[in-house]
């Protein structure tokens, strides 16, 4: 398929995701491909469809957590009038026992879903791919190993690209503040709004959306990343 065609899916006017794509190494074939991190992912369906939603369901399995993502272009669309879906499993990380498998399996089922919704899909490998990837994909703190023991994932849309262990160089966190400023407020009030105008506006609402929002995981996270940036400043 003409690369070009890729590229115009879900253009929008302004946004290059490229600017924001990382690279990886194939650990197999020493091939060097670019991968699109899921905060990224996540502001660009923001601008894209700036009343979309993000719906997101965690149930537990045998030492792991499943997650089903699904991705609306509003938050007014019914359950089941959704662009993609996509279901991850994770399992708790030997090397890193302080990660939530939880939080893992839902990052991981909104890159997917994502991705399968047309955001990436000129990647060689788009939001989170790895079947024995590291568990922080929003910073892609990637440390990869062959042991595919932790962690599965299953697609309902677009068939995955292949998997291979991978090294990962980790984005600006310039970039991934900037993504998180830019998303828009969910707040009515505050309609038409960025969170990075919160951090002036009403900081207290920026916590609140930070650590008691529940209707999208996506701005609860980059509320985080912004009230995080903001203490470190700050410190």
């Amino acid at each position: 398929m003409n690369q070009n065609i890729l590229e115009s899916i879900n253009a929008v006017e302004g946004f290059n995701p490229l600017e924001y794509a990382v690279d990886y190494t194939d650990l197999n074939s020493g091939e060097t491909r670019k991968r699109l991190p899921v905060m990224i992912q996540m502001a660009w369906f923001r601008l894209r469809y700036p009343e979309g939603k993000i719906s997101i369901e965690v149930t537990p399995g045998h030492d792991c957590f499943v997650a089903k993502a699904r991705v609306y272009p509003s938050y007014l669309d019914p359950p089941e009038s959704f662009l993609a879906e996509a279901t991850a499993s994770r399992g708790r990380c030997p090397d890193k026992p302080s990660v939530s498998p939880r939080e893992w399996a839902q990052t991981a089922a909104v890159g997917i879903a994502l991705r399968n919704a047309g955001f990436g899909l000129q990647f060689a490998m788009a939001g989170e791919d790895f079947s024995s990837s590291a568990p922080d994909e929003f910073t892609l703190d990637l440390e990869q190993t062959a042991d595919t023991s932790t962690a599965s994932e299953a697609e309902t849309s677009v068939a995955p690209a292949p998997v291979a262990a991978a090294v990962s160089a980790e984005p600006s966190p310039e970039y991934m503040l900037a993504a998180a400023m830019k998303m828009a407020c969910p707040i009515k009030k505050y309609s038409g709004k960025t969170l990075g105008d919160l951090v002036s506006l009403d900081p207290n609402s920026l916590v609140w959306l930070a650590n008691k929002y529940s209707r999208s995981e996506e701005v609860s996270a980059a509320a985080r990343l912004i009230c995080e940036s903001a203490l470190a400043a700050s410190a």
